[in-house]
């Protein structure tokens, strides 16, 4: 069976129409399915020292030192205000890369988060 073209217009038009909904449903559902992690800071040390993600993952550094400490980028896209024990800075990384982060009050106190796609 042979369409005419307007009924295949049609036809691409509705395919293109259910490829949006569909496109829009998987895109709903990477931000609505968005992991995270934590680290903690105790002792003078990031626990774990080392935390790999997945592309869209919020991390979260929770003090649960008894002194204020710092969550800074080396490439200085985050920085947390000082944080207080039992106070958190969370970051949402985006972007696939190897990101190093220190305490500004400790400057030996170092982590790194390795974000995959």
């Amino acid at each position: 069976m042979r369409l005419s073209l307007p009924s295949q217009l049609r036809l691409s038009a509705a395919a293109a129409l259910l490829a949006g909904v569909l496109t829009g449903a998987v895109a709903s559902y990477a931000v609505v399915g968005a992991e995270e992690a934590t680290a903690t800071i105790d002792n003078f040390t990031f626990a774990p020292a080392r935390l790999t993600v997945k592309a869209g993952t919020t991390v979260t550094w929770r003090n649960e030192d008894d002194i204020p400490h710092i969550v800074t980028a080396s490439s200085r896209l985050f920085k947390s205000k000082a944080l207080d024990t039992d106070d958190s800075f969370s970051f949402t990384f985006t972007a696939p890369g190897t990101y190093e982060y220190f305490c500004s009050l400790h400057p030996r106190m170092t982590g790194t988060v390795v974000v995959e796609p």
